[in-house]
């Protein structure tokens, strides 16, 4: 895939980018390792200044990166204006706490002693310099969320952005910089997918994060595993948005609408199996179409657009695939389902029903605003319909009944289950799936600690 600025709104190509000689690429890995020795030892109120400093950078940029990200990837510009607001958030959040989720431990007094030792202390150090291999659906999110963390455990990163995103990819390094923070403590690597095994395998990389695509992900841990490298992955989800009796019906079918086309349904964490037991379903299904039909679909950059382009030619084709996969086994189409002529990798807001585990959109991820809604009888097989995945990245649950709640929170396999309200990562809290969404977490103390070196402090007499 080249690596260019293509506008997805109507196919046109803007720039071209050359690909890093293999000159530049160790040029750069020896840059990342040698600042790494000493940013090491800087501490943290002077890494808090800094990304206190770029969070003010990115304030001041927010509009203009905003129309980079719509421009790049088709994203609406009111979301893309939001996705800076929220990575800005993010590096405060981790200036303000790092020191309190890096601080020094001290195992229970007893323990200690019966080890033998005056004193032990667990520390976390960095590792060193992290490769984030990371997609084009939230170009600034995906790469601040590991980089807030990352730089404020003193480690360096090295990015390989998505081959479609290179101007947000390199605002980002430059950003960095404007920021103050030493050369090689931040930088964008433009590379290939070929090139990306090369990287990882140096020794000078400690380790990698990877968010993307299932096969994308398999590749990076087996080349990590084979090089005994620490890796996290998160790698996408087709997540269940649960309605049961009790729930209010209304608001859980407008909040649907938000929680499926976010990001023209190109998110991770965007509802997409919607699990609705038999008694509110028609109901449900009723408001949850009506709205589906009210967005508007349109130009990017104007301001009432609710759904952009896809990202890409191959990403509408692989989800036009699905739909009609699913239309040809038997499903119904309550809206949408047909993409209109024109210019631009545009596709209508669609909702499927009668959907059955042969069709390939009951276990595959629909990537775009293709909703599946399915009717279930009780609380059993809700559980069962939400849990028959491969994926398990997140959840969500509609019921006042807290036994449900219970049984939910219980029985889901997913890394976040969200209760009467739709999911969204935050710094303070955790954010990772299970099965085959990956492993790992980011954000949080979870997520700065995934690359520490923990290590233990034991003083004898």
């Amino acid at each position: 895939m080249p690596i260019a600025t293509v506008n997805p709104a109507n196919g046109e190509t803007i720039k071209n980018y050359d690909a890093l000689s293999e000159e530049e690429i160790e040029r750069r890995l020896a840059t990342a390792e040698s600042t790494f020795r000493t940013y090491r030892t800087s501490s943290f109120d002077e890494r808090a200044r800094l990304l206190r400093r770029a969070a003010g950078l990115l304030d001041e940029d927010t509009e203009s990166v905003a129309r980079v990200m719509t421009t790049e990837m088709g994203k609406p510009v009111r979301q893309a204006r939001a996705e800076a607001a929220k990575c800005a958030k993010a590096m405060r959040w981790y200036a303000d706490h790092a020191a309190e989720l890096l601080a020094d431990e001290e195992p229970d007094e007893s323990d200690v002693k019966d080890s033998g030792a005056l004193r032990v202390l667990v520390r976390y150090r960095p590792l060193g310099p992290v490769l984030a291999v990371m997609p084009w659906n939230f170009p600034l999110w995906q790469v601040i969320r590991f980089a807030a963390p990352a730089l404020m455990a003193g480690n360096v990163g090295l990015l390989k952005h998505a081959s479609n995103v290179p101007g947000t990819a390199l605002y980002l390094e430059d950003l960095f910089h404007r920021a103050g923070f030493p050369e090689g403590c931040f930088q964008t690597l433009l590379i290939g997918s070929g090139a990306v095994e090369r990287v990882l395998r140096d020794p000078r990389v400690r380790a990698a994060t990877l968010t993307g695509s299932e096969p994308a992900g398999r590749s990076v841990a087996s080349v990590a595993g084979d090089a005994v490298k620490k890796t996290v992955l998160e790698l996408g989800g087709s997540d269940p948005y649960i309605v049961m009796p009790s729930a209010d019906i209304d608001r859980a079918a407008r909040i649907a609408v938000i929680a499926r086309v976010q990001n023209t349904g190109q998110s991770c964490i965007a509802a997409k199996r919607f699990i609705v037991h038999t008694d509110v379903f028609d109901a449900f299904t009723e408001g949850f179409t009506e709205g589906m039909k009210a967005l508007k679909v349109g130009d990017p950059m104007e301001e009432e657009t609710d759904i952009g382009p896809l990202a890409g030619k191959q990403g509408r084709r692989d989800l036009e695939e699905l739909v009609v996969d699913a239309v040809e086994s038997g499903a119904t189409v309550l809206c949408g389902g047909v993409r209109a002529e024109g210019p631009g990798w545009y596709y209508p807001p669609t909702v499927l029903t009668d959907v059955t585990p042969e069709m390939r959109i009951h276990h595959e991820e629909a990537f775009g605003p293709v909703a599946t809604l399915y009717r279930v009888a009780d609380l059993d097989e809700a559980v069962a319909a939400a849990n028959d995945s491969p994926f398990g990245l997140s959840s969500n649950v509609w019921t006042r009944d807290g036994t449900e709640v219970d049984r939910f929170v219980r029985d889901l396999e997913a890394g976040s289950v969200y209760v009467n309200g739709m999911t969204a990562s935050h710094p303070a809290f955790p954010f990772g799936g299970a099965k085959r969404s990956g492993y790992g977490r980011e954000l949080s103390g979870h997520g700065i600690r995934e690359f520490c070196n923990i290590t233990t402090v034991w003083h004898g007499a």
